[in-house]
């Protein structure tokens, strides 16, 4: 394949786009990759669509490589069998709704777990078609209320999602390892950084839940590691550990304070030291219990439920990690105080909260027998020596406080936890029997019973994963593609006209007819410098600018990503540049 940009659909940009938030979105956008379509939908342009179909090309290989088989459901759905599996509701606004013209609802496809079971129940009725993997590349949709950063959170986007039918919990096991496997050899060929995390199943539901995500600053989700050991999560599915449980009765009985101006947990704390609070002056923001009250909407529930939750004083709430615990439904900071005049606001106890039929749950630092200083449910005035398992007993413990660097690990107990951001590029869930439940899965069992097969659910966001490389491979000068997926095997730069542009016609064409993708600076309107320039900005690994010395039979061989620049001899050149073509393809697939 020979490119000439002077006729290639390719314009870059010298300056970064008003709306580019992250360095993928500015670079694919200068470089002349993609062009914003519509809020959250892009257009891929040529060299853009070249690495999204080298990408593409790796996950499909990986997938093929481990027996799974490619399937291509349709991504305009019938409404009903969301409907029937719950998810309809769960997703609420979060997916585009059309009708027909004869007024039946469907969507637009976020994911296909209903489809795939659907066909497996069509197509197959004995155990003996089993195990099973389906596969598919296709485009998907989800109505994200703020598309953001390209094509890191968007609305349209493609897809990889493969789903495993399997007869008993063995075999979904040895799926799940066999994708787990395949994953990390994929991102290793893309050239990506991976990490792979317990991760929460949101939506999907399921038993076990892993991500990888491809660490960058500017990564939507955080994740943590141990210093000790190989523990990794997504804060998200961070468990805390729960101190021993001691004796309730082992206290003092509650004593109620008068405690004016303490609208922080600082100025109690500064309060309660000052004036000895139960005869003590060594009171931190640890010894408080912090009562945070929330709206909790439930799919198809138009009321929200009041909850407050209970934790330490030296943490926040972090609603990202409640919102991840009670999926499906939302939450959001309680504001209508009028409607329970039972809830002193900066005051709030768990004392009386039963009584109220307050629904409380709390974090797990939280066990019978810890003694807390806590409000008393009056205006200014706060308790010691409130109890767990004596004074209020908790609905439940819910992961609800923020995660920090230096808290003990969760696995050893003997590291901390560290903390690091990054992008979600692949998701894979053990979902067990949710689906083939939904609809009814059964086949003829080798006892001549029927077996419900149960489910994994393995996606890779494919078009992500060209912003998550750009992400990571990339300088103050432009884009730094891994050779697996750039656009281009070589760049040829015309230095000048003439022979120098002759010659490097001349020379992309015989690397094309070796089977190379070659990219061809010949524009006659454009400084040695700019082409310069765009070279770097597009990113292809290597360049070959025909200059100065092109009547002595040289050329000058750059490589983008150490920077090295190397004078060759043409003769040769085009055998050379076709065997690391050629190592590179094998890698690749």
């Amino acid at each position: 394949m020979l490119l000439r940009m002077s006729t290639l659909l390719l314009r870059t940009l010298r300056e970064d786009p008003a709306d580019a938030e992250v360095p993928s979105h500015r670079l694919l956008l200068r470089a002349g990759y993609v062009r914003r379509a519509a809020p959250g939908g892009y257009t891929w342009l040529p060299l853009g669509k070249l690495v999204l179909d080298r990408v593409t090309e790796i996950v499909r290989a990986g997938m093929v490589a481990i027996g799974d088989q490619e399937v291509h459901f349709p991504a305009l759905l019938p409404a009903e069998p969301y409907r029937t599996s719950g998810r309809w509701a769960e997703y609420g606004d979060d997916i585009f709704t059309l009708a027909d013209r004869k007024g039946a609802e469907h969507l637009l496809a976020p994911t296909h777990e209903e489809m795939a079971a659907l066909l497996v129940k069509d197509l197959f009725t004995s155990y003996r078609d089993f195990p099973v993997t389906l596969f598919q590349i296709q485009t998907k949709f989800r109505d994200e209320a703020r598309p953001r950063a390209g094509l890191l959170r968007g609305r349209e986007f493609l897809m990889k999602d493969a789903y495993s039918f399997d007869l008993d919990e063995a075999g979904l096991q040895q799926a799940y390892d066999r994708h787990r496997a395949a994953y990390s050899k994929i991102f290793d060929k893309l050239g990506l950084d991976c990490t792979v995390v317990h991760a929460m199943s949101g939506a999907m539901g399921g038993s076990a839940s892993e991500e990888f995500l491809a660490a960058t600053p500017v990564g939507e989700d955080t994740f943590v590691g141990c210093t000790a050991c190989d523990y990794a999560a997504n804060t998200e599915a961070v468990v805390t550990r729960a101190p021993v449980a001691g004796d309730p009765d082992a206290h003092p009985a509650t004593e109620v304070h008068d405690t004016p101006e303490t609208p922080t947990i600082a100025s109690l704390v500064d309060l309660a030291n000052e004036r000895a609070l139960a005869g003590r002056t060594d009171w931190t923001a640890a010894d408080t219990l912090k009562n945070v009250a929330l709206a909790v909407r439930r799919p198809g529930v138009e009321q929200a439920e009041l909850l407050v939750v209970g934790l330490p004083g030296d943490r926040e709430v972090d609603l990202k990690r409640v919102g991840a615990a009670l999926h499906p439904a939302t939450v959001a900071v309680f504001d209508d105080w009028a409607g329970h005049p039972e809830l002193v606001r900066g005051y709030i106890g768990p004392q009386i909260l039963a009584k109220h039929g307050v629904r409380y749950l709390v974090d797990p630092r939280v066990v019978a027998g810890t003694s807390w200083l806590t409000g008393a449910n009056e205006p200014g005035r706060h308790a010691t020596d409130v109890v767990c398992g004596r004074d209020f007993t908790p609905d439940g413990t819910i992961e609800a406080a923020e995660v920090r660097p230096g808290d003990p690990c969760p696995a050893c107990g003997d590291g901390e936890l560290t903390m690091r951001r990054g992008i979600e590029v692949g998701h894979i869930f053990q979902l067990g029997r949710r689906f083939t439940d939904a609809f009814a899965v059964d086949v003829l069992g080798p006892a001549g019973k029927p077996v419900r097969p149960t489910m994994g659910c393995y996606g890779i966001g494919v078009s992500r994963l060209v912003a998550s490389i750009a992400e990571q491979h990339h300088d103050d000068r432009g884009l730094v593609w891994p050779a697996a997926v750039a656009p281009c095997d070589v760049h040829l730069i015309a230095a000048g006209k003439g022979p120098q542009l002759d010659a490097a016609l001349d020379l992309g064409g015989r690397l094309s007819d070796a089977g190379l993708r070659v990219l061809v600076d010949d524009r006659t309107n454009v400084s040695a410098g700019v082409k310069f320039t765009d070279a770097e900005l597009i990113g292809v690994p290597r360049a070959v600018v025909v200059g100065r010395r092109l009547a002595e039979g040289y050329v000058e061989l750059r490589d983008r990503s150490t920077g090295e620049r190397t004078e060759l001899p043409v003769a040769g050149l085009v055998e050379r540049l076709r065997d690391e073509a050629d190592a590179t393809r094998r890698d690749r697939v």
